[in-house]
């Protein structure tokens, strides 16, 4: 398969973490920690995805605006590296065929069959739903409820519990 001596050079290179599936991530540039995305998110990233050779498949460098797009949309790899993500962080990501687009190959003809792709991607926001993470109760003052404080939640009879 074009590609896996690339995923396994990756696999050795240090900062690399190599998920189960078998997808790489390089963070490359971290940002200030921010929230992670989730497969409800809608985000807004540059990126750059190439294939084994070098070829520039697909890429919004270049372009005036970054794009925002569902993750949930997304092909399975790149779906999985970017929930790995914090908001700013710049990463390489490297997809084996079975995640990316297979066999077949994309259906335009740009990826071919049986190809690992590799995307560098910047995670530049979270724009709805979804961000990663515990969820987090808000009491009825539309703060964050603390278990400590009782102020923060009315009970049925609208007393504080």
């Amino acid at each position: 398969m074009a590609g896996e001596s690339m995923l396994q050079t990756m696999s050795e290179t240090e900062g690399v973490t190599t998920l189960p599936s078998g997808v790489r991530i390089h963070i490359l540039e971290h940002g200030e920690g921010g929230s992670r995305p989730s497969a409800a998110s809608a985000v807004k990233i540059h990126y750059h995805g190439t294939l084994p050779d070098g070829t520039i498949f697909d890429s919004t460098l270049g372009q005036e605006e970054p794009i925002s797009l569902a993750v949930g949309q997304l092909i399975p790899g790149f779906k999985e590296g970017l929930l790995k993500l914090s908001e700013g962080d710049t990463a390489m990501i490297g997809i084996p065929c079975d995640l990316a687009y297979g066999a077949d190959g994309s259906v335009d003809g740009r990826v071919p069959g049986g190809a690992a792709i590799f995307f560098k991607v910047q995670l530049l926001d979270i724009l709805s739903a979804g961000i990663g993470g515990g969820p987090t109760l808000l009491g009825a003052d539309g703060q964050k409820f603390n278990k400590s404080d009782s102020s923060g939640l009315l009970g049925a009879d609208g007393k504080p519990m």
